[in-house]
């Protein structure tokens, strides 16, 4: 990904889910925080509750896609963590991707003004 690194310390994570803001759908539920930088990061977090292991790593490989095939649209500068819903082993791509970008609208972090490609 071009403008963004990964998420991956447990302490990261935690600061993020004590300071930062929370928004849920069906799907999957996000949380962000700005971190001071010109650059995401980005973290994804699937339970065990939602599946087997290669089900949760296939959501997070969706995840993962469809942040990157937008993250030009992403305002920069925050620690996003994405979490997958019991629910979302039943997705596809499609359900996915809507579901990344309508927490995004939601959360305020895209920008509608820089296109879609």
């Amino acid at each position: 990904m071009i403008f963004t690194d990964s998420l991956k310390s447990n302490q990261d994570f935690g600061n993020v889910y004590k300071s930062g803001r929370s928004y849920a759908n069906k799907y999957l539920v996000i949380y962000t925080l700005k971190n001071n930088s010109d650059r995401n990061r980005l973290g994804i977090s699937v339970s065990k509750k939602v599946g087997n292991s290669v089900i949760r790593h296939r959501l997070k490989r969706l995840i993962k896609e469809s942040y990157r095939l937008h993250e030009k649209v992403f305002n920069s500068g925050l620690d996003i963590v994405v979490i997958a819903r019991k629910g979302s082993d039943a997705c596809d791509y499609a359900g996915i991707e809507s579901a990344l970008l309508h927490l995004m609208k939601l959360n305020g972090t895209l920008d509608t003004g820089k296109g879609n490609s």
